[in-house]
């Protein structure tokens, strides 16, 4: 059960399992202001990729990592420490090289000036590959064009810290 009095909720987990869905129903029960990653980011990472020369749909590869990843996540962390004070909030976003660093609650307390309860979104590879199809988003072609090597490079595992578990399927 998720303490009434958490502010700060991440949701985390695989591309497709569910995040968002989840994401939005936790920010209307807790009347939070709900900040995703694709929605925040989308227009300003299609823009940068296109300017450079790249695929506006790529979102895997170690150019867009390296371009991308940090400042979209940084951006969503200063947004939510600038409603947190006033309202609960609840930060939607894959996380997955964080899922394995023991340490990544309390850096997320010190970054966001309390601490956080951590969601864990998860469902089957085949169930994510199905809600990809029906989505339709341009963003997933790459995912679906390479999708054994995909898969494979997806980080699976629940979270080495304290969270809560969603499955979804």
């Amino acid at each position: 059960m998720i303490p009434e009095t958490t502010r700060a909720h991440v949701v985390c987990g695989p591309p497709a399992c569910g995040k968002t869905t989840y994401a939005r129903r936790l920010a209307d029960r807790l009347g939070a202001v709900l900040l995703d990653s694709d929605e925040v980011a989308e227009r300003l990472v299609r823009a940068g990729l296109a300017l450079a020369g790249l695929d506006p749909n790529d979102r895997d590869s170690p150019a867009y990592k390296a371009a991308y990843r940090d400042a979209v996540y940084e951006t969503l962390f200063d947004l939510a420490r600038s409603n947190l004070p006033r309202v609960p909030v609840v930060v939607a976003g894959p996380f997955t090289s964080e899922g394995s660093n023991p340490d990544w609650p309390d850096q997320l307390k010190e970054r966001l000036g309390t601490a956080s309860t951590i969601h864990f979104v998860w469902c089957p590879s085949d169930k994510r590959r199905e809600r990809i199809l029906a989505r339709g988003e341009s963003r997933d072609l790459p995912k679906l064009a390479t999708w054994d090597a995909y898969v494979a490079s997806c980080r699976d595992e629940r979270p080495v810290f304290p969270h809560v578990f969603v499955e979804t399927s």
